[in-house]
Order: C-alpha cells, then sequence, then structure tokens
C-alpha cells in the first residue's frame, strides 16, 4: 500500500515543472484541490460514516494535518530558498528521524535490517542528488529539515492510535497549505489558472494523484513501523527522476543511475526478506496451534 502510494505520487515534480505555476499559487490550488479529492475519497470509502471517520481521529487527528501541512510547506519553500539535491538529500533522513522517534517514544526497537536499509538509502539518495547538491542557504536547509521532521513525526504519531486510519485528516492539511499560501503573500496574477492546455495537468496531479498516493501512504503506519513507511516514499525520489528523464530529457548522470539502483536494490531486497521473515512466523504460529 504505501509503495503504491510513493509510485502513484512519483510524478509530481514532473507535473508541476509542466503546469508552470509561481509557487504560491501552486501551493494555493494544491492545497485547496487536495483537500476536495482527500474528501471525494473519505465519502466514497466511508459512504454514512463520512463524519465518524474525521471524529474517530480526535486530537491526535489534528496534529497529524498539521504535520502533515508543515512537510508540504517545508519541501516547496525548501526546492525555492536551497538546491534540490539539498531538499530531496534532508528529506532523505526521515525515515532515520522516524526510527529515532519512534525508539524514543513508542520504545519501538527497528530490526537490523530497517539500519542497514536506512543508511543504505540515504548513500543511494546521496549519489542521486550528487549534482545538484551544494552549500544552498541556511532558510532553503531549514525549510527542508522540516519537511523531514514533520514527515518522521507524523507517520510516529500516527503509530500512537493503534487501527485508527488518519488518513481524512489530510483534508484538513490541504487547507491548511491553502491559508499559509494565502498568508505568504500571493500576487493577483498568482491566482490565476493556469492555461487551459495545463489545466488537466493541475487537476490531475492535485484532485487525482495527490489524494490518492497521499491516502495509501498515511494508512501506511496501520500496518508498518514508521520508519518503514518513510524507506518505502523513497521510491518517489528515484521513481520521479526516471519521469523526468523520460518526459523532459533530463538525463541522470552515473553517480544517479548507481544511487538509485542501491535505492531500488536496497528496497526490494528488505521487502523480501520481510516477506520471508513473515511467512516463517506465520508457519511457526500455525504450527503452534
Amino acid at each position: 500500500m504505501t509503495a503504491g502510494g510513493a509510485l502513484v505520487i512519483s510524478p509530481d515534480a514532473l507535473l508541476i515543472k509542466l503546469i508552470g505555476l509561481p509557487d504560491a499559487a501552486i501551493l494555493l490550488w494544491r492545497g485547496l484541490l487536495t483537500a476536495l479529492g482527500f474528501v471525494i475519497i473519505v465519502w466514497l470509502r466511508q459512504g454514512r460514516g463520512f463524519f465518524a471517520a474525521y471524529r474517530r481521529c480526535g486530537a491526535t487527528g489534528l496534529l497529524v494535518a498539521l504535520l502533515f501541512a508543515g512537510s508540504t510547506l517545508g519541501f516547496v519553500l525548501g526546492n525555492q530558498y536551497t538546491k534540490g539535491g539539498n531538499v530531496l538529500m534532508i528529506l532523505a533522513g526521515a525515515p532515520l528521524f522516524a526510527a529515532l522517534l519512534s525508539r524514543c517514544l513508542l520504545g519501538e526497537r527497528q530490526l537490523p535490517s530497517t539500519w542497514l536499509a536506512i543508511g543504505a538509502c540515504l548513500l543511494g539518495t546521496a549519489l542521486i542528488v550528487a549534482d545538484d547538491a551544494g552549500a544552498g542557504s541556511l532558510l532553503g536547509n531549514g525549510f527542508a529539515l522540516l519537511a523531514a521532521l514533520s514527515l518522521a513525526a507524523n507517520f510516529t504519531l500516527c503509530r500512537t492510535r493503534p487501527g485508527i486510519d488518519m488518513s481524512p485528516m489530510l483534508t484538513l492539511s490541504g487547507l491548511l497549505v491553502a491559508l499559509a499560501a494565502g498568508a505568504y503573500g500571493i500576487a493577483g496574477e498568482s491566482l490565476a489558472w493556469p492555461p487551459a492546455q495545463r489545466l488537466g495537468l493541475l487537476l490531475l496531479l492535485c484532485l487525482g494523484l495527490l489524494p490518492l498516493g497521499f491516502t495509501l501512504i498515511q494508512r501506511g503506519p496501520l500496518y508498518l513501523p514508521a520508519a518503514e513507511v518513510g524507506l518505502l516514499m523513497l521510491l518517489e525520489v528515484v521513481v520521479g527522476s526516471l519521469w523526468l528523464w523520460w518526459l523532459l530529457a533530463e538525463r541522470p548522470s552515473p553517480s544517479a543511475l548507481v544511487g538509485g539502483a542501491l535505492v531500488l536494490g536496497t528496497l526490494g531486497l528488505k521487502g523480501a526478506c520481510d516477506l520471508r521473515r513473515e511467512r516463517r512466523l506465520r508457519r511457526r504460529v500455525q504450527g503452534a496451534g
């Protein structure tokens, strides 16, 4: 589910480039349209239990919405004030932050394979963004760190309410992002829709792909430790780079190809090991029964 969500949102950077709106405007429409998309998904999934789905989230859901909005704002504004490579490299630290938060706050111990996977994926991400990383700016790096910490805290917080689906609260996060974009100070022309030929791309991204993908990802902590959810989100970095290569001819460097292969190989190997471990435990339980 989490990997599928990461793949669904992987064209995010590509479509933002094709849409061509200023940062503040894309934040505004991204917030409003994703909020509408989340509402539609909750209604389709819950039907008459629509309002109950929001009530079950409680005060924890409000914090989840704030943290998700913080990760969105940190990512977009980080790309504005520092190099994109810096943002992706700092964001790749989210699984490490999630592992540490889960250990300190929830007492969750990570398997050695998880720590090895985090290290390998950090190295792979560093290779991917090596050509686009640099000193950047302190403000931009701070926004990227805000995004990584917010993402890690979001997934960790969800683990405190086992069995409760927090994805409906992403509706509120979309509205918070739109409100922040308004407060950020948008000029009159920035409120305009993109040209007609690009309007479909905006609707595809913000009304379709992002709500669906993030709903799947936000449900990940129901079944996986927060660190593993963060790890699987790194699929977006690798596959998103492939989208840019394929459609915009932004050819990755040899080191980026090696880094992408390392991330994909690590996640694939860890997934296979986890599946094998799960089957072994299931056979053991069945044998004991």
